[in-house]
């Protein structure tokens, strides 16, 4: 249940910040401002900010020339300093669940739980079997703190720190729905880092993180054919056109391959351990989502349909402030940020 205003969505990825702020009606999600800006190269490394600096002041700009004026922010946490686990346990009211928590954490999280800050969502009581299942989440306080200190230095105020997997979900159910006796796969592949989220009868029920992204394609083809990045990054997005050199489309398909083995890796971990049903259908998102050897890659591993998901299919425009050409440029990596725009200002636990 939440209340009270949007928040801005502010997704600080490892090559680009995309900043997004909507109203929610009857009529559905309008977008009122958007804001788009690259990172330095090796500004965030695995999840980490190294270069507080470059990250504050191209958020603070982002604010300033798209005339933000509210502060209230959600932001967004990936990576080795997230850990998701879906666990089981005893039915309980929720008073003895929040007492319960931390021990049940220390059980199933592989961090020192002094180290990090616990969260979890109840998916569902079973109460026949006198059980309930949980979603619990465990995200690095140090992690939490860096994010939230930039927030801070670029005059925002963080309101909720979310899991990217959680926004596109978030995204995916508002332009959908989540299919209630279907088990889907949602996928983002973002610059350094893929996030699968495979949902089963409407809930999550697997998530990872793939250390793969489209980076990936572009430093093979810097190092392999001795190009300068910008031209791997001009290979890679026109690669159906003609013009790219034929050895440069062998490596973009051997890279996506690599990235689908991956993603079908996991897949299948999840086929073997979850006792859900067959995954019927992946939809992938994000900013490498565009390349078409991707889609045709996972599709080929994987034996099941893949569908590109666009995040804005079900937006409007709703001010003038909004360019348009960013908006239809950008729209396959917004998905983060506009799932951390639906969270609201106050919300409790259900």
């Amino acid at each position: 249940m939440s209340e009270g205003n949007n928040l801005v969505g502010v997704d600080i990825g490892s090559s680009s910040i995309k900043v997004c702020q909507i109203k929610e009606s009857r009529k559905g999600v309008g977008l009122l401002r958007l804001g788009y800006a690259p990172l330095p190269a090796q500004t965030i490394v695995d999840g980490h900010v190294m270069n507080t600096g470059a990250v504050v002041e191209a958020l603070s700009k982002i604010f300033h020339d798209q005339k933000i004026k509210q502060r209230s922010v959600a932001m967004s946490v990936s990576g080795q300093s997230a850990i998701i686990r879906k666990i089981t346990v005893p039915m309980m009211t929720l008073a003895e669940l929040d007492e319960q928590i931390q021990w049940e954490a220390e059980q199933h999280i592989p961090f020192d739980i002094k180290d990090v800050q616990i969260d979890y969502e109840i998916l569902r009581r079973r109460p026949e079997a006198g059980q309930m299942d949980l979603l619990l989440v465990a995200a690095k306080r140090d992690e939490l703190s860096d994010y939230a200190q930039i927030a801070r230095d670029a005059k925002l105020k963080p309101m909720v720190i979310d899991i990217d997997a959680f926004t596109v979900q978030n995204v995916f159910e508002l332009s959908r729905g989540l299919p209630p006796d279907q088990t889907i796969a949602l996928i983002n592949v973002g610059a350094s880092l893929s996030t699968l989220n495979v949902i089963a009868q409407g809930i999550s029920a697997f998530t990872r993180d793939i250390a793969h992204g489209g980076n990936a394609i572009s430093e093979e083809l810097h190092k392999q054919l001795s190009v300068p990045l910008e031209t791997a990054e001009d290979f890679k997005y026109n690669v159906t056109s003609g013009s790219v050199p034929a050895r440069a489309v062998e490596i973009i398909e051997g890279v996506c391959d690599t990235i689908a083995a991956e993603i079908q890796r996991s897949l299948d971990f999840f086929m073997a351990t979850s006792g859900e049903g067959e995954v019927r259908r992946v939809y992938v998102t994000g900013g490498s989502a565009v390349l078409p050897n991707l889609p045709a890659a996972i599709e080929r591993r994987s034996r099941v349909p893949v569908e590109v998901f666009w995040p804005t299919e079900k937006l409007t425009v709703e001010a003038r402030e909004v360019d348009p050409e960013l908006l239809q440029r950008r729209a396959a990596q917004l998905a983060v940020a506009l799932g951390l725009s639906m969270r609201k200002e106050r919300e409790k636990r259900s």
